[in-house]
């Protein structure tokens, strides 16, 4: 039987040396937490972050250099298998339905002008007992310590902020959003494997230099490992696109929907894209890990309303009750996945890389749109 050390150990490229437009973002570092104060250090640096930007870096987590390079290991080696063993975990009808887990193929949906999107994805649910799915052998043989790092993602990174969040949002009790996000109750965090391909400069110039256009995420928080092929993208409060540094032993952070849909949008939902890199990483591919939280299907994402803050505010409303819903999670992942991965018209693409939809393709549910930043 094969083991982790058998997997070559995985080496990142050079970081780009070109002079780009780098975002500046705080840093929260969590070996603060359980030092006198340091929860409320740490939720003053945080507060600006979360309500104009929605990215911010965490450091001092608790997971080691080592565990993060396997996983970045088990991906390499997992993207490495041929195709046709791979699509063996592939269904076209679950993605279809909103059902995520699993391995997605590129080029499921035309960009615009042709070009295929060019990212593979393979997502590994949470072990909740409830998302029982079969693995390919290189992943089988590893999953009790990638159990194990989805779990430190959870414990050491995502219960800390969330109770940040709660001593933000004056909550009663500082843990009310970990038990909305408990790790064994059923809901659709998962773990990532993603890999952008490099395309060609003639490609990317026909969809606006990038790999993926602006959006949000719909879950409560996104975890990126750092990885140093430069990509990432965030619009900032100006309205600008500022470029992502790798930053040594930091996890970049960013909200998401269903956290903006629990504070009346008091936090942000951070806009991203995933830009073609610069050109001296232009022909590298792109290899990513990624943690995906979010709360328990059984939650109703309306504005949490034991939030002082938020009853001070005026936040009591949200994109979901406007519209008349009071949406659960399981509800929201659906609809929103269901819409993210509807092989819908591709998009009009102007020469100056505006992407436009026709409303239909962007339908969520009735009265609630996706929204495409350009």
């Amino acid at each position: 039987m094969t083991t982790i050390l058998d997997i070559p150990r995985y080496e990142q490229v050079p970081e780009t040396k070109e002079d780009l437009d780098w975002a500046e973002l705080v840093t929260i570092e969590l070996d603060r937490f359980d030092q006198p104060g340091g929860k409320e250090e740490l939720v003053k640096r945080l507060e600006h972050a979360v309500k104009n930007v929605g990215f911010f870096y965490v450091k001092n987590f608790n997971i080691s250099q080592e565990e993060i390079d396997r996983q970045f290991a088990l991906g390499r080696e997992f993207y490495a298998l041929p195709l046709e063993e791979k699509l063996q975990y592939h269904n076209t009808h679950d993605l279809e339905r909103g059902e995520y887990n699993g391995y997605r193929p590129a080029g499921h949906r035309i960009l615009g002008n042709g070009i295929k999107d060019n990212v593979q994805v393979y997502n590994i649910p949470k072990f909740d007992g409830h998302h029982d799915r079969s693995q390919p052998p290189i992943l089988a043989t590893h999953i009790s310590e990638i159990e194990s790092f989805s779990r430190k993602c959870h414990t050491e990174v995502v219960e800390k902020l969330l109770r940040l969040f709660g001593i933000l949002l004056e909550l009663p009790d500082e843990d009310q959003l970990v038990r909305d996000h408990q790790y064994d109750v059923e809901g659709e965090d998962h773990l990532r494997y993603m890999h952008y391909a490099a395309r060609s400069a003639e490609e990317n110039k026909l969809v606006g230099d990038l790999y993926s256009p602006g959006h949000t995420d719909l879950g409560t928080v996104t975890l990126l490992f750092r990885q140093p092929v430069a990509a990432l993208q965030i619009l900032n409060s100006e309205g600008v696109w500022k470029w992502v540094r790798p930053q040594d032993g930091t996890i970049t952070i960013n909200t998401c929907d269903a956290l903006a849909a629990l504070t009346g949008g008091l936090i942000k939902s951070s806009v991203h894209r995933v830009h073609a890199p610069p050109a001296d990483q232009a022909g590298i591919d792109r290899l990513g890990v990624l943690y995906f939280a979010r709360p328990n299907n059984h939650v109703v994402l309306d504005p949490i309303a034991n939030s002082p803050l938020l009853q001070r505010l005026g936040l009591t409303h949200n994109a979901f009750t406007e519209v008349g819903k009071h949406l659960t999670t399981k509800e929201w992942v659906k609809v929103r996945q269901t819409q993210q991965q509807r092989r819908r018209q591709e998009a009009k693409i102007d020469d100056a890389g505006k992407y436009t939809y026709k409303p239909k393709d962007l339908e969520i549910i009735p009265g609630l749109l996706a929204k495409v930043y350009n």
